[in-house]
């Protein structure tokens, strides 16, 4: 990696040159790497989840999402993933099964016509594990106000109803016609990958197998209606019921990390790591020893089992952790790029990037998780961000 500011900016220019004149080209699979036009694409990137709900409230909120694209983009980030999901609540874009407020969806096509200006691609993911902006839960609670006899929601996974109404939900997303572009989402190739929801799990059953033939028929539907883009599960990584690599109390998630990436419709793998939160408690260099192993672990599992590239779709630290530093914060994200970055270079392109959790616009202290980073007023990680950035363009020409 360089320190060398200019020669980094340099490089963002050419780079975002690039993206502009492949503006039109899909992001595909060539054995473990990802292309465009037929060229390695490696990047760096960022989780966004809010931009749809910022952009569906007043005009000022509406510029929060060209702001942090603007941001991301100065600093190489190239790569977004976001919510295609609000179930009932407040700005919801699903009011009730199979009715959409046409002032959110609007807003969807915004941060899709803004990522697209801003040479961002986008991971869209399509309903949430948790009950934040709905989720399984909303859709479990709308079969049984319909006298669907439910339970749980893991119900979501195996009731005929709730997968009507989300295989509804795919298709209404995957089809919309952008207000802006004119473009079928489906058609529009700023949308990186669909994500079949966001991190998966289900305690009813450990061993994974409910989850994996919900992820089955669902892949076989999106599939169905769009060939064009790549498609994703959401999983964090955890493997099957108690196996050693799973952080201490992790082995009843309800997913199989290898198992269901196996699918053939599913194109890649993710992971995601939060060790301030999977263990608690231990030092910082435990922490970030686990980490670097288990991106190690899941990226020989995706190039040896299941030849599919891999993405490390989530990871941060937290202010709201007990002894949290600013240094410490800033020391672990050194650790993550660098491993990306090694790992990647050692595995030909195969872990193709990153995405921290998460870049917030200034002026959203009420949505604050504690993850949240304003690149404006943090130039310590706009300085390790742009230089991982950096680093994962010149890669790119590098690998084979």
């Amino acid at each position: 990696m360089t320190n060398n500011k200019f020669g980094t900016v340099i490089v963002f220019i050419l780079g975002a040159l690039n993206l502009l004149a492949a503006e039109d080209s899909f992001v595909r699979i060539r054995s473990t790497q990802f292309t465009i036009d037929d060229h390695p694409f490696l990047f760096n990137g960022f989780n966004s989840y809010w931009l749809m709900n910022m952009a569906a409230g007043s005009e000022q909120d509406r510029t929060k999402v060209v702001d942090v694209f603007s941001e991301a983009s100065a600093n190489g980030l190239t790569v977004c993933r976001t919510w295609a999901f609000a179930d009932g609540g407040d700005r919801a874009l699903q009011l009730s099964p199979g009715v959409y407020d046409e002032h959110v969806f609007q807003a969807l096509d915004y941060v899709i016509s803004e990522a697209k200006n801003h040479g961002i691609r986008l991971i869209l993911s399509l309903v949430n594990n948790f009950k934040d902006f709905g989720g399984r839960a909303q859709y479990v609670k709308w079969a049984q106000q319909a006298g669907a006899t439910v339970n749980s929601k893991d119900d979501f996974y195996t009731n005929e109803l709730v997968k009507q109404y989300y295989r509804n939900h795919i298709k209404r997303v995957l089809t919309r016609i952008n207000s802006i572009t004119q473009m079928a989402y489906k058609d529009d190739p700023t949308i990186m990958a669909w994500e079949l929801i966001n991190e998966p799990r289900c305690a009813s059953d450990p061993s994974g197998r409910t989850v994996h033939a919900w992820v089955q028929e669902m892949a076989n539907y999106t599939k169905s209606i769009d060939e064009k883009h790549l498609l994703e599960v959401g999983m964090e990584g955890f493997y099957g019921k108690s196996n050693q690599y799973n952080p201490p109390g992790f082995n009843q998630i309800g997913t199989d990390y290898i198992r269901t990436n196996l699918i053939k419709e599913i194109d890649f793998a993710t992971i995601h790591a939060y060790p301030d939160l999977w263990l608690s408690g231990k030092s910082e260099e435990f922490q970030k020893g686990f980490v670097k192993q288990w991106i190690w672990n899941h990226l020989r599992a995706a190039k040896k089992i299941l030849q599919k590239p891999l993405v490390f779709t989530e990871f941060g630290k937290s202010r709201k952790d007990p002894g949290f530093t600013k240094t410490n914060r800033d020391t672990f994200l050194e650790t993550i790029y660098d491993t990306i970055y090694n790992l990647a270079r050692s595995s030909n392109g195969s872990l193709a990037g990153g995405l921290i959790w998460q870049l917030f616009a200034e002026g959203m202290d009420s949505y604050s998780d504690g993850y949240d980073i304003v690149l404006t007023q943090a130039p310590s990680i706009v300085n390790i961000i742009s230089n991982h950035s950096y680093a994962m363009s010149e890669l790119a020409n590098a690998v084979n």
